[in-house]
């Protein structure tokens, strides 16, 4: 039942808390954080890259406009916050902190109200959302560079070890799961070695034999997502694009970064294959670029790099205005997920939530409370209040964790 006395009594935040695991943790380039009400309410929210940046911002420019105000003003401090972002040119780092605060205030909202967050953007569309895995490492998450993400050290579940090795037989796996859908990015360690302005016909042979073992071991049965990581050029990418459609993937995902939107609409325009982007973009502003090119059949959203749950559900709206669906993005960590999956239940137009199985049975599991039901290829609607699960309470105090409070 919704606490809506709470709703109606004055309240505020009190303390501002971030979290960085350590160099030595699965995820070293994570940053949690915590927002304390003085109703003893905590919000948890996160982001990903640059985490002592990230930190720097949250504690000397963020935390004074928040603390001592009323958490459940969503939009207000969303604008005041994004003023501090874009006001000096750089917008990167800080809106990464704008979106981890972000979530972290959308927890508190739900839990005031005693609903899950879904319900406060509007309701559900669906009672659960497709997914689909991303084939990564437990360990992917160790190195900052993007793209291939050779591990440190394979574990049990390395999906990226096993699409390299066999693609059809991990298809195989998958299916046995209930997950229909599987992402992997065969030409990535091409364009690393060779710098991706071209790509010699051997390499996009051997591109495509991952792609072409899994249509042998399982047909149609399971959709195929192409990651590229922004690292090729257009003729590459429409090169790579054309030689792909024979096996009818369900997307091609920045082949080229989505700097340029008419790039991006070029490549849609020489190939049959839908063209995804890209969870690299951050406000609905750099969305609207390349939705009025038509750049992209698909866009994938990021809801704690692009602006949080508040803008993240706007850029979603504004898609749908050009009857173009959305996809949430995770490869980070968990309030992550979760923030996708309350925006996936509510917006008419989610298709997918991204999920990685390594994440969820290693990293993920070891911190936080509770992690998405998935049944049949599906990530059911969270129940709880909030965002649906918590951090483990042992977590400030874990070996090289550091914790940095402001406090009103």
């Amino acid at each position: 039942m919704a606490n809506l006395g709470y709703a109606c009594r004055p309240v505020k935040l009190t303390r501002i808390e971030t979290i960085h695991l350590g160099e030595d943790s699965a995820m070293p380039a994570l940053l949690l954080v915590r927002l304390h009400t003085d109703e003893g309410l905590v919000g948890e929210g996160e982001t990903y890259y640059t985490p002592a940046a990230t930190r720097a911002f949250i504690h000397e420019l963020a935390a004074p406009l928040l603390l001592g105000r009323d958490p459940l003003a969503i939009e207000g401090h969303w604008r005041s916050l994004y003023e501090m972002c874009a006001r000096f040119g750089a917008k990167g780092n800080e809106m990464r902190a704008l979106s981890a605060l972000d979530v972290g205030l959308w927890d508190i909202l739900g839990q005031a109200a005693g609903l899950p967050v879904y319900q406060l953007l509007g309701g559900a569309c669906r009672d659960r959302i497709k997914t689909y895995n991303t084939c990564a490492g437990p360990l992917y998450g160790r190195t900052l560079r993007a793209g291939y993400g050779i591990t440190d050290a394979a574990g049990t579940l390395d999906d990226l070890v096993a699409f390299r090795n066999d693609a059809g037989e991990l298809a195989r796996d998958l299916l046995s799961e209930g997950i229909t859908g599987m992402k992997i990015w065969p030409f990535d360690v091409f364009a690393q070695e060779k710098g991706g302005v071209g790509i010699e016909y051997r390499d996009l042979q051997a591109g495509l034999e991952p792609v072409r073992k899994i249509r042998e071991a399982v047909g149609r049965e399971i959709e195929i997502m192409i990651e590229g990581h922004g690292f090729w050029s257009l003729p590459a990418a429409v090169q790579i694009a054309r030689a792909l459609e024979e096996f009818e993937p369900a997307w091609v995902e920045d082949l080229i970064r989505a700097d340029d939107p008419t790039a991006l609409a070029a490549l849609r325009q020489e190939t049959s294959i839908p063209v995804l982007a890209s969870e690299y973009l951050m406000t609905r502003w750099e969305y609207r670029r390349v939705l009025d090119v038509r750049g992209a059949d698909i866009v994938m959203i990021d809801p704690v790099w692009c602006g949080g749950i508040t803008e993240a559900r706007k850029i979603a709206t504004m898609a749908d205005t050009y009857a173009v669906p959305v996809t949430m993005h995770d490869c980070t960590g968990p309030h992550s997920l979760f923030a996708g999956i309350h925006l996936s239940i509510n917006a008419p137009n989610a298709l997918y939530q991204e999920t990685v199985r390594a994440y969820l049975r290693t990293f993920y599991a070891e911190l936080v409370t509770d992690l998405p039901e998935i049944v049949d290829g599906h990530i059911l609607a969270p129940t709880g209040p909030g965002l649906g699960t918590r951090l483990q309470p042992d977590v400030p105090a874990r070996r090289g964790a550091t914790v940095v409070t402001s406090e009103l």
